[in-house]
């Protein structure tokens, strides 16, 4: 599909009532098929409301706009990069590209969203390659890699005996992790070795699209600064739902939970991180918040966040591309993304396949 065919939606303004009614059809088929696989519609819409109702209405605005702030900041890195790289880019249609993915990310597992806004970006932009959008998702990564270390350093540094119980095997195992740290870098080595003719065909095609790397200011205006407004954002939005409930606010607890849902988006294979989050919440709260009050907090900030990104993002998608391309985009993108996670996995298998298959050949 090219890029063309994408944004040839926004012609078409006409909106028939067939149109809405095949829509409304569609829903309530949807809400019985998952009735049937055990989703409960009903029941989540009913905690929404419940939760919703559940705190002053001025929280709940204040957390939607500073997630609108978050993810619009974190467009503009994406769009900055893609700029830099392809030229002339819509603001918009990569707004409304990330804004699909923060959603996707809510609902699908394994950040698959992330995917599927490389395989839509590499659509939208005309100049765009699958390998150049990935270097560019490099690039935006630098940032979140260089503040996800913050709250753990803070942790170490601030909570008396964190180390040892960390680290405690370091200090009394010296040899067996000096051995552990030398055979890591050996191994490095070793697959960078093997690797590396890949490496060096994959990096000329990746290049262009990370390129803004070799001009500092257009890389700190354009992408560092606003995901620094975005990070921030992200940290205002929590203490918001923390105050939501009465849950004492300072940089200490912000820290311990900010750590918290970055070890549950690690081990966490479900849509969003569900349930997850919630049982790490309770954990970074611990002797600050009863379990309760945690988990309400974490509930709260959950759902209002993932149906306003949905919400958010289906507006931008049908403003940028139309609703007849926006659906077409995502539907077509998510296949694609999907399909290169299974070839992923398939050409993981097959190597290891094959590598086990070397010894007995001998």
């Amino acid at each position: 599909m090219s890029a063309a065919a994408v944004t040839a939606g926004p012609a078409k303004k006409h909106v028939h009532w067939k149109r809405w009614l095949i829509g409304a059809l569609t829903i309530v088929v949807i809400g019985a098929l998952a009735n049937l696989l055990g989703w409960d519609i009903a029941g989540w819409f009913e905690k929404l409301w419940d939760t919703l109702t559940g705190i002053s209405v001025w929280y709940l605005l204040a957390g939607i706009a500073l997630k609108t702030l978050q993810t619009t900041a974190t467009a503009f890195a994406w769009y900055s990069i893609v700029h830099f790289a392809y030229g002339k880019v819509s603001f918009l249609q990569v707004l409304a590209c990330y804004a699909a993915s923060v959603a996707l990310n809510t609902i699908l597992p394994a950040n698959l969203g992330t995917l599927v806004l490389m395989v839509m970006l590499s659509v939208v932009i005309a100049a765009a390659t699958f390998a150049g959008v990935l270097a560019g998702y490099a690039v935006e990564k630098i940032f979140f890699v260089v503040i996800g270390a913050v709250p753990y350093l803070y942790l170490f540094l601030t909570v008396s005996g964190s180390f040892n119980i960390k680290f405690g095997w370091v200090k009394t195992h010296p040899w067996g992790t000096a051995i552990v740290v030398l055979g890591g870098i050996w191994l490095i080595y070793l697959v960078l070795r093997m690797l590396w003719p890949r490496v060096e065909k994959w990096w000329q095609q990746a290049k262009h699209g990370g390129q803004i790397l070799g001009h500092p200011g257009a890389y700190f205006g354009g992408v560092f600064l606003p995901e620094t407004i975005g990070w921030l954002a992200g940290l205002a939005g929590t203490a918001v739902f923390l105050a939501a409930y009465g849950i004492p606010v300072s940089f200490h607890v912000l820290m311990r939970v900010l750590a918290g849902n970055s070890l549950a988006n690690v081990t966490s294979a479900t849509p969003g991180g569900a349930g997850v989050n919630q049982a790490f919440s309770v954990a970074s709260l611990k002797g600050i918040a009863s379990s309760t009050d945690a988990t309400a907090y974490s509930i709260t900030q959950q759902i209002v966040t993932t149906a306003w990104s949905i919400v958010f993002a289906i507006g931008l998608m049908a403003w940028a591309f139309g609703w007849t391309g926006a659906k077409k985009l995502v539907g077509d993108s998510v296949t694609q993304a999907k399909e290169k996670e299974a070839e992923q996995k398939a050409e993981h298998a097959a190597k290891k396949e094959a590598k086990h298959a070397k010894p007995a050949a001998g």
